[in-house]
């Protein structure tokens, strides 16, 4: 027997883009065969962390599944909208039933609903996250600055996860099963002569190197200075250390400040026409 449950709600940021899922819409949670259940196509996440998983069917077991998984009729069967982690764990606790809320959604509401539920869990990977942006931009015909508003997030934010995206798939690989960070990625998209990757790239996981460490190296390269010389080079002062970093997350991209004994010198690292563009409609903003 079919129980009413009160609408639920799509999460945090959902209603911005779905203005007509109003309270009045109300909810039934039914018990659905596991086997008619299948991933969304949408799914943003790639990757399951094994341990959290088994946590959660070892919950289900002795709990069942407190939050119903939210489904969508597909011409064969149903299609998962949100709950897929869930649905695994109920899959591996030997569950046969679910307890699911059938939502009446199009191919463009599901694909919306799935990468805004998973961006708001965020335990989405770096590339993952980008990857998400890049679709609900395209989707949604929006602009990162609309898209920023839409889910709370910052321009910056949005900016410096979807760049991730200009680097070679293999460095992607690595920033997503958690071999380099992100910030790793945003410093070896500061590298001029990409034929010099892959060796950089070899150097950066066989020696371990920091961020820090990898921002020095490309710098090193991009203005050919020889390695020996690193010790000669002149260190900046805490303030404009800092300065620089500021610069860095706001524009997202490579920023040097050259201080001078009557003058001195900032320069930003563009990588297409797009970008620069992207970059002086920051620093406009800024100045309004």
């Amino acid at each position: 027997m079919a129980k009413t449950a009160g609408k639920k709600g799509l999460g945090k940021g959902l209603e911005a883009f779905f203005p007509d899922q109003g309270e009045e819409q109300q909810e039934k949670i039914v018990q659905l065969s596991i086997s008619e259940v299948r991933p969304n196509p949408y799914q943003p996440r790639k990757t399951f962390s094994e341990e959290s998983l088994a946590e959660l069917t070892v919950s289900i077991k002795e709990h069942g599944i407190l939050q119903p998984i939210t489904v969508r009729k597909a011409i064969k069967g149903f299609e998962i909208v949100m709950g897929e982690r869930r649905v695994r764990a109920a899959k591996q606790a030997g569950l046969k039933e679910i307890p699911v809320i059938v939502q009446d959604l199009d191919e463009n509401k599901m694909m919306e609903v799935a990468l805004i539920e998973n961006l708001q869990r965020e335990d989405l990977n770096p590339i993952e996250e980008a990857i998400a942006y890049e679709k609900l931009m395209n989707h949604t015909k929006s602009t990162q600055e609309q898209l920023a508003k839409r889910l709370g997030k910052s321009r910056p934010h949005i900016t410096n996860h979807m760049r991730l995206l200009q680097l070679p798939q293999v460095v992607q690989e690595f920033i997503s099963v958690g071999k380099l960070s992100m910030g790793h990625g945003r410093a070896l998209l500061g590298l001029q002569d990409k034929q010099k990757l892959s060796n950089v790239l070899e150097k950066v996981l066989q020696d371990r190197l920091s961020v820090r460490e990898v921002e020095q190296l490309v710098q090193q390269i991009n203005e050919h200075v020889p390695r020996e010389t690193k010790s000669v080079k002149v260190k900046l002062p805490p303030i404009i250390k800092e300065r620089q970093e500021l610069l860095r997350d706001s524009l997202g991209t490579s920023v040097l400040i050259k201080p001078g004994k009557k003058k001195g010198k900032i320069e930003i690292d563009y990588f297409s026409d797009d970008d620069l563009e992207r970059i002086l409609d920051l620093l406009i903003q800024s100045e309004e």
